[in-house]
């Protein structure tokens, strides 16, 4: 049977249209997801905080609710967590624990985000300034400062000698590994007041609190100095984070204080405290 002009460009229409339909590529149709890793320590693990991620290794404290959660959540992108409580820098080249991986083996050349918080457990500058503080003031108390006339500038000489170089390295090694990824470093917000105390929260003594806060201090300086070195962007929480520290009320403080504190680990970013590094980042990302 001859087929008509009619039937024949009717024919022709449908096989065009076949054609451009199979044009469209899924990815044009919905974008993936970007690919984000976070590194770093219990601070950018968000331990503490419940609920606890249940596929990681358990001795992280990985929370369900950490900053980098947060910020993948609300960009819908793709995350890899491999943050760990306890972390130092040295752990991003090494496995932390049974089960764990080096860190920085979470980043692949096709990387486009990295966001970390890192430097507070090299040379054990928090817990052990905060340790050795309190036992100053047991030593000592009816001294003002005595952690200060004890140790001055020893504890903080590491930070510029150790801590900062190997703050360099890793953020170095980051870009080595995902040249296109943009990488995101947070200070730490602050643990203590600019003055006053709050004893026995925070069991040091009074005049110590200006010492370790200046001890912090130095520390987020050796980040943002290493951010700077190395082209990555610094997150600064010093500003945000006054008057919210571990001296402060429930429902103030983002940071738990060392005593009658409301979570299974002390001296670190509480729901809140996670929530507004999270913002702070999303700032930065833009």
């Amino acid at each position: 049977m001859a087929v008509t002009n009619g039937r024949r460009r009717l024919i022709l229409a449908a096989c065009t249209l076949a054609a451009a339909v199979g044009l469209v590529s899924p990815a044009a149709a919905a974008p993936q997801p970007l690919e984000y890793v976070n590194l770093g320590d219990s601070f950018s693990a968000g331990s503490g905080v419940y609920p606890v991620v249940p596929t990681a290794v358990s001795q992280c404290m990985q929370s369900e609710r950490n900053f980098s959660h947060i910020v993948a959540q609300q960009l819908g992108h793709r995350l890899t967590d491999v943050s760990c409580g306890g972390a130092k820098t040295g752990d991003f080249y090494a496995p932390q624990y049974p089960g764990t991986r080096a860190q920085l083996d979470a980043l692949t050349p096709t990387t486009e985000l990295v966001t970390l918080m890192i430097g507070g457990n090299n040379n054990n500058t928090f817990a052990g300034a905060m340790a050795t503080c309190i036992g100053a003031m047991v030593s000592s108390p009816v001294a003002q400062a005595p952690c200060q006339a004890q140790h001055g500038a020893k504890l903080a000489e590491p930070i510029e000698t150790q801590t900062y170089p190997a703050l360099v390295k890793a953020l170095s090694d980051i870009h080595d590994r995902s040249p296109q990824a943009r990488v995101f470093i947070a200070g730490y917000p602050w643990l203590l007041p600019a003055s006053g105390s709050c004893y026995p929260q925070m069991p040091v003594a009074a005049g110590d609190v200006p010492y370790l806060r200046a001890l912090q201090a130095k520390l987020n300086d050796a980040v943002r100095r290493a951010a700077k070195e190395t082209g990555a962007t610094f997150v600064d929480m010093s500003q945000v984070s006054e008057g919210r520290d571990g001296c402060k009320p429930v429902g103030e403080r983002w940071i738990e204080p060392m005593l009658f504190a409301t979570q299974p680990v002390p001296v670190h970013p509480n729901a809140d405290g996670e929530r507004a590094i999270a913002a702070e980042m999303l700032k930065a990302i833009g």
